[in-house]
């Protein structure tokens, strides 16, 4: 039987490799190497059943060699672009629901009263049973696979006398009733609950800054247990070591250093780097590729990317080249990656899965794959540094957080303003127990969170149908009504829009409040391309401006 190096492909017929078995893999500290750290306590592994392809079997797939299913149908389901809807239950939440559906979307609902969701959304509907003030209701499990949320979820405020079983009076909108919170403070929901619901989402939709994997950027650091893997477990001499040198860094701090010796003696011709499995895969399906700082040698490497625990397995790959003697950024993307296994490419395997990355591993080597050579190798010493990998998020970036907030926020404290022309709820503030005050202390988690966001600002809600021509304004002055229909909408644009990114804006309709705004069924209205409103938005204006005040610390 004719075996190959699981790095590059060479056959290693007649060779008896290092270990007690006739074909281990085992890091080479077990072989004398000066250029392993000593601290290092490298990780010994053997060697798994070699691999065998994936076959389909009533409904399950199977791995033949370890008979691990998995459920085809969760499989099949795209899960990459779960959106989350919290508050789904309310005026803007159902309606928001029912729009991501119609257009084809997988959506999850997280909601308090699952007998009441089942009824109003259908008995098939994605949810969970959690509730944003209690953070232990917020398990983690329950947010695989989000990549976007819109929150619709706000303090109930209604009728001090009460309404009627229909909602009657919360569905005229406009009318005035003395007003009183109902359930859960402001306080409670508006910030505690969006900072709660914050930090149960963030690891799932990412962060614009992206996700340190590994290195030194400012005070952050993250290391990674790395052991060499090199060409004597084929017979080669080559070898490597990878150290952390505390003032190697582009700015003088630290940074990794993967270096060594490369030779072709004995065949050989390839040293890498690997991680130890990590313990919990991690999970950056919410991010589009990896990024490298690193300081060129003028080189190709190779990026290998592994999913399984299994050590003889398929390791998706890329190359990156170099600048000799330059610090460069090099965006690696996952749909770059190649499903690789000894050396050769394969045609059937299962797409790349970010969710589920269990060590990662850097190489130079003589051999690419698929027969190709590297055309940069030349024996001898070599030396990367390597200051940070982390997971980016490409350009142009949509909102990963779309926020149904309130148009007045910022008015409760604002000098010079004359309440008796704002609506009940600035007059009200505080006899409401700061509603507007808490909304803009949860509007501010959101923009300090780094999360990609939207925050919408409707004016009064109403139960009318979408469709009048709408202002959409910015420093929160404006005053005025909109449907719930019509925000529905606007939050599923949002979604994909990157002019809506990082945005705060008010919105009303043209309709003043005196006159209802109805629809002729046989002649509707065009349909909105709401890119053309949010264009026209700029980044950094909430009206706080006007208040002199520092957002809310997270």
């Amino acid at each position: 039987m004719e075996c190959h190096c699981l790095s590059t492909g060479v056959p290693l017929v007649g060779r008896k490799l290092p270990g007690s078995s006739p074909y281990p893999l085992a890091f080479p500290s077990q072989l004398p190497n000066p250029f392993l750290p000593r601290k290092f306590q490298p990780l010994v592994y053997q060697k798994k059943l070699s691999f065998h392809s994936l076959i389909t079997r009533r409904g399950l797939i199977l791995s033949e060699a370890g008979r691990q299913g998995w459920d085809v149908a969760e499989k099949a389901m795209d899960t990459s672009r779960i959106i989350l809807v919290a508050g789904a239950t309310g005026g803007v939440g159902r309606r928001v629901v029912d729009l991501l559906r119609k257009k084809g979307l997988t959506v999850r609902v997280l909601v308090r009263n699952e007998e009441k969701a089942r009824r109003m959304l259908g008995p098939d509907v994605d949810l969970i049973v959690g509730d944003i003030t209690k953070a232990s209701t917020l398990i983690p499990e329950y947010f695989k696979g989000v990549r976007m949320v819109i929150n619709a979820v706000s303090v109930i405020v209604g009728p001090k006398e009460g309404d009627t079983p229909d909602r009657a009076k919360y569905s005229q909108g406009i009318k005035f009733f003395e007003p009183e919170i109902k359930g859960d403070s402001p306080e409670m929901v508006e910030f505690i609950g969006m900072k709660n619901l914050i930090n149960a989402v963030k690891e799932n939709v990412g962060l614009r800054s992206g996700k340190l994997v590994f290195g030194f950027e400012g005070t952050l650091s993250r290391e990674l247990p790395w052991g060499a893997l090199d060409d004597v477990v084929m017979g080669g001499v080559s070898e490597s070591t990878f150290q952390i040198d505390p003032n190697g860094g582009e700015n003088g701090g630290p940074t990794g250093i993967f270096s060594g010796v490369v030779s072709t003696t004995n065949n050989g011709g390839f040293t890498s780097i690997r991680t130890r499995n990590f313990s919990i895969p991690e999970d950056l399906s919410a991010y589009d590729g990896l990024e490298l700082r690193i300081k060129g040698d003028g080189r190709r490497y190779k990026l290998i990317v592994r999913t399984s625990r299994d050590w003889d397995t398929i390791g998706y790959t890329t190359g990156f080249d170099t600048v000799k003697d330059q610090w460069q950024s090099v965006r690696l993307p996952f749909s770059s990656l190649r499903p690789i296994f000894r050396a050769r490419t394969v045609a059937d395997a299962p797409p790349f899965n970010p969710s589920e990355i269990i060590s990662l591993q850097l190489m130079f080597s003589k051999f690419e794959y698929d027969g190709k050579l590297n055309p940069t190798f030349v024996e001898g010493p070599f030396q990367l540094p390597i200051s940070t990998i982390r997971a980016y998020m490409k350009e142009p970036i949509t909102p990963r957080f779309v926020h149904v907030s309130s148009a007045g926020v910022t008015r409760p404290d604002r000098p010079g303003l004359d309440l008796s022309k704002q609506p009940p709820a600035v007059r009200l503030n505080k006899e409401l127990d700061f509603i507007l005050t808490y909304k803009l202390k949860g509007e501010d988690l959101i923009r300090e969170s780094g999360i990609p966001y939207t925050i919408v600002r409707p004016c009064a809600l109403t139960e009318e149908p979408a469709g009048a021509d709408l202002i959409f304004d910015q420093g929160d002055n404006i005053t005025g009504k909109i449907s719930r229909e019509e925000v529905a909408r606007i939050c599923v644009a949002a979604i994909e829009s990157p002019y809506a990114c990082d945005k705060t804006f008010e919105v009303k309709s043209v309709i003043p409040f005196s006159e209802p705004y109805t629809v002729d069924p046989e002649n509707p209205p065009p349909e909105k391309d709401y890119n053309l409103y949010f264009q026209t938005l700029k980044e950094g204006i909430t009206g706080k401006e006007s208040l002199g005040q520092t957002p809310v610390p997270v």
